[in-house]
């Protein structure tokens, strides 16, 4: 009875990976409802609208807002390094499950639609470096990649954008649980950057919460001679987590 009962449970969960994988991977129809897509889309255009999207958002930092607003309070009180944030989705729902399964699955297919869900949503002048927010090793070892330079990589495939490394001079404790002023001190100084970078970069990460990490980037960027700073995220987390 315990054998069948675990052959059982390892079959769904073989079924449920399956299933997740085929969503996100099958060409010519969309990752989030399986439905024909026009011109080999990676989306339908019902599912695209229906996505969680960050249209009402702090400037600076991203951060999505009840109502329509230049800055959040938190910036107007203490403005982060980089210049201006971008990050299209809202860390949930259908976005949240993307990125779960592109982080802790190692599924890179999800991981390109995130790029592609971002490139496609971005506007403007394209910086001209991308640089990847180094990944904490310890975060590295568990899943076996570096998700922040895969998403920077891809990025750079897609815009034709070229990317630079960044290093932790210091191994910092994870933000998880802490604070925005703990997070802002914990992060302080952590990063290094080549010396010789152009005046207009852009950091890559995958998921933005308070933006603390990417604002001490940002300070080791501008330290390397950037010049105008932007960060980017492929999500944004809601107020509040």
């Amino acid at each position: 009875m315990m054998i069948a009962r675990s052959a059982w449970e390892l079959s769904t969960k073989i079924k449920l990976l399956v299933d997740q994988s085929v969503r996100v991977g099958l060409p010519g129809h969309c990752a989030f409802c399986m439905g024909l897509t026009p011109l080999a889309s990676p989306w339908c255009e019902a599912c695209y609208e229906a996505l969680p999207w960050n249209r009402v958002a702090c400037r600076r930092c991203a951060e999505p807002l009840a109502r329509p607003a230049d800055l959040c309070g938190h910036c107007l009180r203490h403005a982060p390094s980089f210049n201006v944030a971008r990050a299209p989705l809202r860390y949930e729902d259908a976005t949240q499950a993307l990125l779960q399964r592109f982080k802790f699955g190692a599924q890179p297919r999800a991981g390109i639609l995130l790029a592609t869900l971002f490139a496609h949503s971005r506007e403007g002048v394209l910086p001209e470096v991308l640089v990847a927010v180094p990944t904490h090793p310890q975060r590295r070892r568990e899943r076996g990649f570096d998700h922040s330079v895969w998403l920077t990589r891809e990025l750079s495939r897609q815009l034709g954008v070229p990317y630079r490394r960044a290093w932790r001079e210091r191994d910092t404790p994870t933000q998880r649980g802490l604070t925005r002023r703990a997070r802002r001190g914990n992060v302080r100084g952590a990063f290094r950057v080549a010396s010789d970078l152009p005046a207009h970069v852009a950091l890559v990460d995958d998921v933005m919460t308070t933006g603390s990490t990417l604002s001490a980037l940002a300070d080791a960027c501008r330290e390397a001679g950037a010049k105008h700073v932007e960060a980017w995220a492929m999500t944004r987390t809601p107020r509040g987590i």
